[in-house]
């Protein structure tokens, strides 16, 4: 690459959505460009409301803010792929420690003629918020319009047709995650952190920027780079999935959440895992072959699966 970003690339989807051939062409290739050299850019201008951002963090922290006994009335099904996850369950692939984090996880509601009704699990809702499930499913769809679009806007870099990743992701085990990192414990283990170094394991990642800072990147270079940006926009980011299917031409890119070095204060985030239907082949796209798959084709339900027991979810 003949260039160096010296920060995470900031983008106006508006460019994408209401501009002419030439700002569309242009984004993409920011896009595109972003992706290979840090696997994240910064979004803004994009169809997720102030409005529906704030009712979505104060929801968000009215659920953790729920006793630990109501909670676990929820507690996890299906690998954590759905209701809530205690906190310090989850650990980064490879990494002795638990993250030190809670979360629970939702999904898109198929309808029972819809060929992965039954092997989609079907979501949990609190019983003790009332605006809770309509908050969400709200922002899924918010959220997975913006994925759909900056998608489609990844195929003119990777030659393949515009509807290439709608085909793969409609119906497809796309989850929403909401996330909380409780303040540091002064008897918590110091080998632990809020989020340990990890790749996404989907297509790509839509995260609604947090309530504080932490999130890290580590740059093509070996080095920690604070991704940070005004709450309202958006950061997304390529997961294992694109990097498999594109034979590593756009990497995922490794992440972490530091312990805050601050204000010792909750943090709240919300990732938007963008995932193929359970039946999706992941197989190298031709543009990207180069000299041969580096990866065997394997089903995105199955690769999924192998990542979650890595993680310690099953």
């Amino acid at each position: 690459m003949s260039f160096k970003y010296d920060r995470v690339p900031e983008l106006s989807l508006n460019q994408y959505i209401e501009g002419n051939d030439i700002d569309r062409a242009h984004f993409c290739k920011q896009l595109y460009d972003g992706f290979q050299y840090f696997g994240f850019i910064i979004l803004k201008d994009h169809p997720v409301s102030t409005e529906l951002l704030d009712k979505a963090y104060e929801q968000n922290k009215a659920l953790f803010d729920l006793d630990d006994h109501l909670k676990l009335k929820y507690n996890a099904q299906f690998g954590g792929q759905r209701g809530y996850t205690p906190f310090g369950k989850e650990s980064a692939k490879g990494c002795d420690f638990p993250d030190l984090k809670e979360f629970w996880h939702l999904g898109r509601e198929l309808t029972s003629n819809s060929p992965y009704f039954k092997v989609t699990p079907q979501n949990v809702w609190p019983d003790e918020l009332n605006e809770f499930k309509t908050t969400f499913q709200t922002l899924f769809t918010a959220l997975e319009k913006t994925g759909d679009i900056m998608l489609e806007a990844l195929t003119p870099g990777l030659d393949v047709p515009k509807d290439y990743f709608r085909n793969m992701t409609h119906e497809g085990d796309t989850k929403l995650r909401l996330l909380h990192y409780p303040p540091i414990d002064k008897n918590a283990d110091p080998n632990c952190v809020r989020a340990a170094a990890h790749e996404d394991i989907n297509l790509i990642t839509v995260l609604v920027a947090a309530t504080q800072t932490g999130l890290e990147l580590l740059d093509r270079e070996g080095q920690w780079l604070p991704v940070e940006t005004d709450k309202n926009n958006l950061i997304v980011d390529a997961g294992d999935m694109l990097a498999r299917i594109t034979n590593d031409v756009v990497p995922a890119t490794t992440h972490r959440v530091v312990n805050p070095k601050g204000e010792n204060e909750s943090r709240y985030s919300m990732p938007f895992f963008i995932h193929p239907k359970t039946d999706a082949p992941l197989k190298c796209i031709p543009s990207c072959l180069g000299k041969g798959s580096k990866y065997p084709e394997v089903s995105a339900g199955d690769f999924l699966l192998e990542r979650l027991k890595e993680l310690g979810l099953m």
